[in-house]
């Protein structure tokens, strides 16, 4: 359409020539009229079977050659001339330079006809929405849609690229198994693999709807209406091959759908069956690189890449509702520990276990390795801010009399840090943690006998996590899973031991605990109080220490800028999309207004409020009363399609 005459051509064609103020009725329109009534309302269009011939585009036309500032007349709901879908146009960019426009493309279920057993239960919809969110992103960037143009200076056409947020391999959502800057783009520079309730898609029982972006042509800042029609225009064919059932793979749907429920059943059967994590046979736990989450194949540098197989003594077997019988390893609640030697595949393991919170899509690798929802990544974060932490399980008796059952510092150490991120991940309920020795604190996990002969234990105020961490586990109900290369004094406490060796794990549990039964230096754990965990002290919120002293913006997935605060969540590990980093800005913003936050733990407000997120996890209501649990977080008047669901412990950890 318009080839070889650039964009616009054909609806210049079609509708005349245009002009600063002549429009394809021949009518001149007042600039004064500005900010009157919307456009859409003043004046009707002939509806026909084309899109091209739409309201919308009608009024596109019209504003060719006017200032920027009368696309504002276009916010509102623009039904299509076929009946089965429509248009809202929810915010409009105040100049071509600003964040795009937010705009919303729902087509009716009558006409969309998607399966109601794809959709039929919260986890199902967050599969669902995920695959149709996929195929989307895919056609925008086949149709050329995506790009924008660029260059020619200050007066050359600039804007007209449509953005929707792109899916990485895992797909998120709690209980849910479904910025300034607000162009959502490919989310981080690769395609990963997990499964996310997204707010960028949305199904219900009336209609599918996808929630986009688009950036409003104009040439200097004067409105492109022809170049605006035809993207309208262009529009159409998107929605009927992504959002219309009978144009997508309905077998690879279903495989997608039936894989994330597969893996959020299992996941929530793993304390049933006395699990913290399974990895099924047959995953592939590499990734190509540390850039690209994609799975390492034999056709991508990986010749010698290893299936992972259980050794038989962990082997488990369960029935899975849709693939049947499937084995794998189990790693059993309790003190695990992960060793062999370097690039081996230890931390290969403990990183897929630790994205095994999230669902993966179907090719991924590591689609059934599946981890305690509440597995919390542990890690030592030297400089961070502590406020108010009782770390004195692991932490007493400071130099100067400093009090540790409610320890600050604007400047933590390596040991204080870890010790105050296990005290925060317990106070909002994690059951397992997640510990690799190449990012913890040497003097916060171990302390071997020769040292303890030598500094007595009056004279050292940190208490090693050796000699808690089977407290943790049989009194406060919290399991460990711990990568360790270089030290065999866990030996001694662990109740599993794991060895990869070139990426083929071994049970080498009985081995470990011979070699530390005849260990010639005695390992001494002194006596605990077994109830150190049992009481643990619950900071209360503060809602103004929430509030934000200024622009609030989710600068990437790893720093939220909140006011003058930089609020840095490069060590909180499990994060994955950065649309999640701006569900946590405006879910604390939100906080900082509820009535309920005041004076409470942090715990139950966090649980008071993940309650109204997963209300709306699975659609209730009617029409546009209808919402996804993210609403519960949005800022703006309009539903928004930029976030990505958080777990509890993500927005705890940035809150604190």
């Amino acid at each position: 359409m318009g080839k070889g005459k650039g964009k616009g051509a054909y609806y210049k064609a079609k509708y005349g020539g245009g002009g600063n103020r002549h429009h394809g009725n021949g009518s001149y329109r007042d600039e004064a009229s500005h900010g009157s009534e919307p456009m859409h309302k003043r004046s009707k269009t002939e509806a026909s079977s084309s899109e091209d011939n739409s309201e919308l585009a009608a009024a596109l036309i019209r504003l060719e050659g006017y200032s920027y500032g009368y696309y504002k007349d276009l916010v509102g709901e623009w039904p299509m001339p076929n009946g089965e879908w429509k248009i809202f146009i929810d915010r409009v960019q105040s100049d071509p330079y600003a964040p795009p426009s937010q705009i919303r493309l729902r087509v009716n279920m009558a006409a969309a006809k998607i399966p109601y057993d794809l959709w039929s239960t919260s986890l199902r919809s967050t599969a669902c929405c995920d695959y149709i969110t996929r195929h989307f992103h895919r056609t925008l960037n086949d149709d050329g849609l995506t790009k924008a143009q660029r260059g020619g200076g200050w007066s050359g056409s600039k804007g007209g690229d449509v953005q929707i947020s792109n899916p990485g391999q895992e797909v998120t959502g709690g209980v849910v198994k479904g910025l300034m800057y607000w162009t959502v783009i490919l989310i981080e520079s690769n395609d990963t693999k997990l499964v996310l309730q997204r707010s960028c898609m949305f199904i219900c029982p009336e209609y599918v709807e996808a929630r986009c972006t688009l950036a409003l042509p104009a040439r200097g800042r004067t409105i492109e209406g022809y170049k605006a029609a035809e993207i309208i225009g262009n529009l159409w064919p998107l929605v009927r091959s992504s959002l219309y059932y009978d144009r997508l793979d309905q077998s690879a749907l279903k495989k997608h759908v039936d894989s994330v429920d597969d893996q959020g059943w299992l996941r929530d059967k793993l304390d049933e069956l006395g699990l913290v994590a399974f990895v099924r046979d047959g995953a592939i736990l590499p990734r190509r690189s540390g850039v690209d989450d994609r799975p390492l194949m034999k056709t991508n540098g990986g010749s010698d890449v290893v299936a992972f197989k259980s050794p038989s003594s962990l082997s488990v077997a369960v029935d899975l509702p849709h693939e049947g019988r499937l084995k794998g390893m189990g790693i059993r609640k309790g003190v695990t520990l992960i060793v062999g030697g370097g690039f081996h595949g230890k931390s290969t393991l403990l990183e897929a276990l630790q994205l095994g919170v999230y669902n993966h899509i179907p090719g991924d690798g590591r689609e059934l390795v599946v981890t305690d929802p509440n597995a919390m990544k542990i890690r030592a974060e030297d400089g961070r801010y502590i406020n108010n932490v009782d770390i004195s399980p692991f932490i007493s008796h400071l130099p100067l009399g400093r009090d540790t059952t409610q320890f600050s510092t604007e400047d933590a150490s390596g040991s204080t840090s870890q010790a105050a991120n296990i005290m925060e991940a317990l106070e909002v309920g994690a059951t397992t943690f997640l510990i690799d020795e190449d990012t913890s604190a040497t003097n916060f996990m171990i302390r071997d006998g020769r040292m303890q002969q030598l500094v007595s234990a009056d004279k050292e105020p940190i208490t090693p996590f050796l000699w808690r961490v089977r407290t943790l586990c049989e009194r406060a109900g919290v399991s460990t899973i711990m990568v360790i290369g270089g030290s065999g004094d866990y030996f001694h406490v662990a109740d599993t031991v794991i060895m990869m060796d070139q990426y083929v794990p071994y049970d080498v549990t009985k081995r470990a605990k011979e070699i530390a039964a005849a260990d010639d230096v005695h390992l001494t754990i002194p006596d605990v109080d077994e109830n150190i965990f049992s009481g643990l002290r619950g900071r209360c919120v503060d809602p103004y220490s929430l509030q934000a002293d200024g622009k609030v913006q989710s600068k990437s997935l790893r720093c939220i800028s909140y006011g003058w605060t930089e609020i840095e969540l490069t060590n909180v590990e499990q994060l994955v999309e950065t649309g999640q980093a701006r569900a946590i800005a405006d879910a604390i913003q939100t906080l900082a207004e509820k009535d309920y936050t005041r004076g409470r733990r942090l715990s139950d407000v966090l649980d008071r409020f993940y309650e109204e997120v997963h209300r709306h996890a699975y659609p209730t209501g009617r029409g546009d009363e209808y919402k996804t649990g993210l609403d519960a977080v949005q800022r703006a008047r309009h539903p928004a399609g930029y976030y990505s669901y958080p777990r509890k412990l993500e927005l705890a950890a940035a809150i604190k």
